[in-house]
């Protein structure tokens, strides 16, 4: 089956696919706002930073090995952008999948962020037939750590400045989760 079969992927309340040309505008006001962008690698200076994203994400395929994917979380019944949530997937299967999530400030602490990385974890485990799951998370981003930890992920390491980020050293913590330990939890709490 090919991995463009994939998309969109639903939830109960949500719908993720590609970013669309229209989604410019906003994706530059939320990934533009400080608050999202403190902990975010790439930040748009304008709305044409962030069409020109969008345009370079359309010409890749879903799942292309060593690629970052960047989907977007609309809700199910407007079709509104929400956030994005990126997916890095490795040179080959053996590797760890990385994830990253950001979500518009008016639509934080809604339980999106947790319900789209669900949803995007149970494909990469049984679809894709990944092992590995890693995040790397600035530890002052307390939002995003919970998040990893109410998954199941666990903290493997915590890097003392070993990043230059932005004008200055940052520690970077690294959480993973492997395919087990996500059905383990799938048989301990029937809630997925």
């Amino acid at each position: 089956m090919p991995a463009e079969s994939h998309l969109p992927m639903h939830t109960a309340r949500l719908r993720l696919d590609a970013l669309r040309e229209e989604d410019a505008q906003d994706l530059f006001a939320y990934r533009s706002d400080p608050r999202i962008a403190r902990y975010q690698g790439w930040r748009p200076d304008a709305v044409e930073d962030a069409a020109a994203f969008i345009a370079r994400q359309s010409t890749r395929r879903f799942a292309e090995p060593d690629g970052w994917n960047q989907l977007a979380i609309r809700l199910r019944e407007s079709g509104e952008l929400v956030g994005d949530l990126g997916i890095h997937f490795p040179p080959s299967q053996q590797d760890a999948v990385e994830l990253g999530i950001s979500l518009m400030p008016a639509h934080q602490g809604s339980g999106y962020a947790r319900e789209a990385m669900r949803a995007v974890i149970g494909h990469l485990f049984g679809e894709f037939g990944y092992r590995r799951i890693v995040g790397s998370v600035d530890p002052r981003n307390h939002a995003s750590v919970a998040l990893l930890h109410a998954l199941g992920f666990r903290k493997e390491a915590h890097h003392v400045e070993s990043l230059y980020f932005r004008g200055e050293w940052v520690d970077d913590l690294v959480f993973a989760l492997l395919a087990r330990e996500w059905s383990d939890q799938a048989v301990a709490n029937d809630t997925r």
